[in-house]
């Protein structure tokens, strides 16, 4: 099992301490976002496989030169690689979900970098590192039932086509992320929350191939496998490149909790480590390489809640919960967990109001950003209006927190505004002043 080491805050240990943890995971891979050097070195001499990654914003200059991508690769590659286990390097991550004119080039120019940084490795005769790019699952267009996985129609000729090609061809990895949590939590009520967590005996048979699903994972990799199919690449192996549950969330994020995180990681490590491998319905019996999201919460991460709580292990090594990544731990040797208390949908008013030791002169800033938007977003707390009393920063920045989410969570607004907010269950309107709220229905 792999883990992916994301270091978007800002309490994260050093590297060099944070390898050592992950030592104590007994991790057989770490995935990178970068190819960090204080951590590639620090990683030399141990038996850990590595992946690094080359950032989306230089895909197009790595495309058009052949020298842009050697200079890649002598930086972050040569140095490192006599000592450190470097085996997949990644051009880009999850690309083609950015739509401008200029992401859709990148898209274009995707292939053409990886064969460029492949090109770069053979010229230093390095032939045991696996070029790749991790997609999401937005990559298909259709993906139920599994048989029906077909890529979007965009990409499918253009660029999914061309990579398959490549991956094909030079023996690489299909790298995925695949989190069956965001398709349970989009649809509680169609989809079983066991299924999703690989407990219970419920099962799907797909009625095209009449292969049958203990689970949810499954499902989606066989999706993906067909449609790979589709377009004449039958035999392209999988890498699940991220993986995961939240253990915490927004109160508006169904199931996110250390029960569920746990149950989750701990069978899909069972699964992944079984012998025999157990492969999917479509490829009984491949192995298929694992990388769990994520090693740490990292608290800057913008977005709803769940986005910063994926992590097993807090700042100071001590673990969310337990895992063995060995997946030889029986589950009655675990500690009990919490029992979980948002496994269905919260139904009633929810505002965003200013969290607790938010910075006032961001808070001004936030302020400013939130009245810009929306219809009469912040009419109420102007001088003479409903909400100017009382005169307090505080009470007027939670007042255009909870108008704008008010507006703007449909079309993917959050109450988070970089960390100065909160949401709340308790009304903070008061007397004449009622604060706008976000009424979940169940």
């Amino acid at each position: 099992m792999g883990i992916n080491y994301g270091r978007l805050g800002n309490n994260l240990p050093s590297p060099s301490r944070s390898i050592e943890f992950i030592k104590t995971l007994e991790a057989g891979r770490i995935k990178l976002y970068d190819a960090n050097p204080e951590i590639l070195n620090a990683l030399a001499w141990t038996n850990i496989q590595v992946s690094i990654m080359v950032p989306n914003q230089l895909i197009s200059n790595i495309s058009s030169s052949q020298a842009v991508a050697d200079e890649w690769v002598r930086t972050n590659v040569i140095p490192f690689y006599s000592k450190t286990l470097i085996r997949h390097l990644l051009v880009g991550n999850e690309i083609f979900n950015f739509y401008s004119d200029e992401d859709r080039q990148t898209w274009y120019n995707l292939v053409l970098a990886m064969r460029r940084i492949k090109h770069s490795l053979s010229t230093y005769n390095i032939r045991n590192i696996k070029v790749g790019t991790p997609v999401a699952m937005d990559i298909l267009e259709t993906a139920f039932p599994p048989s029906n996985g077909a890529f979007r129609s965009d990409i499918a000729v253009p660029v999914m086509k061309p990579l398959l090609q490549f991956l094909n061809r030079t023996r690489s990895f299909f790298f995925l992320d695949v989190y069956p949590y965001f398709s349970w939590s989009r649809d509680p009520t169609r989809i079983n929350l066991d299924y999703a967590l690989f407990r219970g005996n419920r099962t799907y048979t797909d009625p095209r191939s009449r292969l049958t699903y203990t689970n949810l994972l499954d499902q989606m990799l066989d999706s993906v496998i067909f449609a790979m199919t589709k377009l004449g690449f039958p035999n392209v192996r999988l890498v699940i490149a991220e993986t995961g549950w939240p253990h915490a969330g927004d109160i508006d994020q169904i199931g996110a909790n250390i029960f569920n995180a746990a149950t989750y990681n701990r069978n899909l490590i069972r699964r992944m480590t079984s012998k025999p491998p157990a492969g999917t319905p479509a490829r009984p019996g491949v192995v298929i390489p694992t990388f769990i999201f994520a090693l740490y919460n990292e608290n800057q991460k913008g977005g709803p809640g769940t986005e910063r709580h994926w992590g097993l292990m807090n700042p100071d090594g001590t673990p969310v919960y337990e895992v063995d990544l060995n997946g030889k731990r029986p589950e009655n040797d675990f500690k009990s967990l919490p029992a979980p208390l948002n496994n269905e949908l919260y139904k009633g008013k929810i505002w965003c109001v200013v969290a607790d030791g938010a910075n006032s002169t961001e808070l001004e800033s936030a302020i400013e950003f939130a009245c810009r938007l929306g219809n009469n977003t912040c009419d109420a707390i102007r001088p003479g209006s409903e909400c100017y009393h009382p005169v307090s920063l505080v009470s007027h920045a939670s007042y255009a927190f909870s108008s704008y989410w008010a507006q703007f969570k449909q079309s993917g607004g959050t109450c988070y505004f970089n960390g100065l907010a909160v949401q709340t269950t308790e009304d903070p309107s008061n007397g004449s002043c009622k604060f706008p709220s976000v009424t979940l229905r169940g």
